[in-house]
């Protein structure tokens, strides 16, 4: 089968390598499409991501669908927890410190044809979900996560800094949550187009940092409820915690490239904040699934490029380029 190893930076290699077969537990998957994350884009610009380092060729890829060798369409959960420590026994599968997921450290990912997961970590398709829409169900739980620690009422004013497939993501959450005024900023013009058409009232392009003017303007006079930083940068960080209202929260959702994220503490002090910082996403496949199968959330609009296996380096020539949204690879030759 092939298969796309990371051998270095931005060094991928097309391999020729055995079917796998299945462990306990396990079904044989057949990968028929793979998105690429921002993570990954780590993984590929620096060999790593975090305290994590590239110690051997790795397949990346995290976000994907398939068939089962039954045929089965079906999404599939890359996290791999325990099930034993106490974190997954209190319903925190996603803070499991022996985790194994796809695309990361030792564990080979999706950017293959064929691969064994655990069979309790795939969630069926139904017909009217297509694979591009299986394979963002993924993001969409780190969204839903994200908006679930946030515990959003109805009524609250919301900031999403950074409106990457994430950041658009969280705002349809919010929505749904009973958001009732969306402010969205990032630094790319097709990004804050997307915004807007997906559900934030206003959207900023920025080439700094968002203005007390404009906030007020349009806030209608008020501050943020939660702030939600879908970035992975400092000015993101910066503008999320200067805009949020005393009391409020700020949720960092992002990955910073120096595995650093700073803030002013008088600043969060003066306004008691409440931080919090988004790990992966829990229990969330059902829902997603649910959410897009009746169209309560657009995931298909986010996907504006498609490659084939053979064209990895060009896809991620791409999703480096901040191209478009969100760049999927199909394992068929003929891409949706």
């Amino acid at each position: 089968m092939k298969t796309v190893r990371l051998h270095g930076i931005q060094d991928l290699r097309i391999h020729d390598e055995p079917l796998p077969s299945a462990g306990a537990g396990e079904e044989v998957i057949h990968v028929t499409a793979v998105g690429l994350c921002g993570s990954d884009l780590h993984w590929y610009g620096r060999q790593g991501i975090g305290d994590a380092s590239l110690t051997r060729p790795l397949v990346l890829g995290h976000e994907f669908c398939g068939r089962t060798a039954e045929g089965v369409r079906v999404a599939v959960d890359p996290a791999l927890p325990c099930h034993q420590c106490d974190y997954c026994r209190r319903g925190h599968p996603n803070l499991c410190p022996q985790v194994r997921f796809a695309g990361h450290g030792e564990v080979d990912g999706a950017m293959r044809e064929y691969l064994a997961w655990d069979a309790n970590c795939l969630y069926p398709l139904p017909d009217s979900i297509s694979d591009d829409e299986g394979v963002m169900l993924e993001p969409l739980g780190v969204a839903l996560h994200a908006v679930d620690l946030a515990h959003l009422q109805p009524g609250m004013t919301v900031g999403v800094f950074g409106c990457g497939p994430i950041g658009l993501l969280i705002i349809q959450a919010a929505r749904i949550a009973g958001a009732i005024n969306v402010i969205a900023t990032d630094l790319l013009p097709q990004r804050v187009e997307a915004a807007r058409s997906l559900g934030a009232d206003q959207a900023f392009l920025i080439n700094g940092n968002l203005s007390a003017a404009e906030l007020h303007d349009a806030t209608n006079g008020s501050s943020l409820d939660v702030a939600f930083e879908a970035a992975g940068t400092q000015a993101a960080v910066d503008d999320a915690f200067q805009t949020v209202a005393p009391g409020g929260k700020v949720m960092l959702v992002g990955i910073p490239e120096d595995d650093r994220t700073s803030f002013s503490a008088s600043l969060a002090r003066r306004k008691g904040l409440t931080i919090k910082l988004v790990r992966r996403m829990k229990h969330t496949y059902p829902r997603a699934i649910d959410l897009v199968q009746k169209g309560w959330v657009d995931v298909r609009s986010l996907v504006t490029h498609r490659y084939r296996l053979d064209q990895a380096e060009q896809a991620f020539q791409t999703a480096s380029r901040r191209e478009g949204l969100k760049v999927i690879i199909h394992m068929d030759e003929n891409t949706e």
